[in-house]
Order: C-alpha cells, then structure tokens, then sequence
C-alpha cells in the first residue's frame, strides 16, 4: 500500500484552485454617486487615463465609486454586533445636504498608489457628517482606527506609479443628500448596501 506524504497533502490543500480561501468582509459608511454623477466621474477617469497612459493602472468600474466616510473594519464574516451598533448610530445623525465640487486628480502614495478624485475646498458641512458619525459610533463602544484626518475623495484607479502632479478635470458638483453603509467581500463582486440615510434639505 503506497503511503501519502503529509507535506505533499498540505502544499495540495493550500495550492488547489478549489481550495477554501478565506474571505475578507470590509464595512464602511460612504457617500455613493447618483447615475449623473458617476457617468461625470467616469468621464473625468477616462481623461486622466488619456494625459496619464505611463500610469498603468487598474481603473475602479463606475458602479464601485464612492467616497469613504468612516471605516469600520475587515473581519472573516459580517460581526452582528457590530453591524448592530453601526445602524445605531447612524440612526442618531442629523445633518444637513451639501454641494461638493470635486475638481482635480491626484495621487496618494503606498503600494498601487491610489489615483484620486478631490475637491479644492471640502464642505464644512462633509466635515461635520465625518466627525458626528465618528462620535456616535465611538459612543456605542464600537472600537475603530484613530482618524485624526479626513481627506474626501473618489478613487479612480489603482496605478503603477504617483501622477507626476495634480490634473484638473472639469468641475463636478455632486449634491450629497445621503450617506450607506456597505458591506464589501474584498477581491469579489459588487458592493451590497445595508442601510442609507437620507440628509435633511
């Protein structure tokens, strides 16, 4: 009788395409575009791809554009209880609708540095819905990262390297009049909305 190497049987569990991989479920509170909005952010992506052709990047599809408000963690699966408290808090907001004007890419850095969507001058009332929402979730007991700094944007892309200075693209004026709560299987398909507020006039 032929006997199995136990490390042979290993490496095959681990190298099988068939393999289980563990997933990784993220949640975040985050502003979504409107279909008039997100075709305008397409286009501004798709003028930035044709200045920039050194970049190289693997370009966000439209229907995954949004900016992050507050970032909630990664965990192996969705955490009831916090899921619990995040609808909580998120119950307890008033704020106000906003006009935000996003004008020029530009590029963060680290690993695939991000190519980025911004605004020249951010809301102060984007500001407060950041900070009051950070406040209320912190206040349930939810224990989040440190975010001593909010920088607003859309990412358009995920690029071989840093744009050599920030582009202007044409104004886009987005009327924000609501903020979700997604929840996002990292590396699989779209992003699944939880729960959406709607901002007061």
């Amino acid at each position: 009788m032929s006997k199995t190497d136990p490390s042979a049987a290993q490496a095959d569990l681990f190298d099988s395409p068939t393999a289980a991989r563990a997933e990784t479920h993220r949640l975040f509170f985050a502003l979504m575009p409107d279909a008039a909005i997100r075709h305008a952010i397409e286009q501004a992506a798709a003028a930035v791809q044709q200045q920039h052709p050194a970049l190289r990047a693997r370009w966000v599809r439209p229907e995954r554009f949004h900016a992050t408000l507050n970032f909630l963690g990664d965990f192996p699966a969705v955490p009831d209880q916090v899921l619990e408290k995040a609808l909580a808090a998120a119950n307890t907001m008033h704020a106000q609708t906003f006009a935000w004007t996003l004008d020029y890419a530009a590029s963060f850095r680290g690993h695939e540095p991000p190519c980025v969507l911004r605004g020249s001058q951010t809301p102060t009332e984007l500001l407060a819905l950041w900070r009051n929402l950070q406040a209320a979730l912190v206040a349930t007991g939810l224990r989040l990262r440190d975010e001593r700094q909010f920088t607003p944007h859309v990412t358009l892309a995920y690029a071989r390297q840093e744009l050599p200075q920030a582009t202007p693209v044409p104004p886009i004026v987005w009327h924000v009049d609501r903020f979700v709560l997604i929840h996002n299987v990292v590396g699989k398909g779209s992003y699944q909305i939880l729960g959406h507020w709607v901002l007061s006039g």
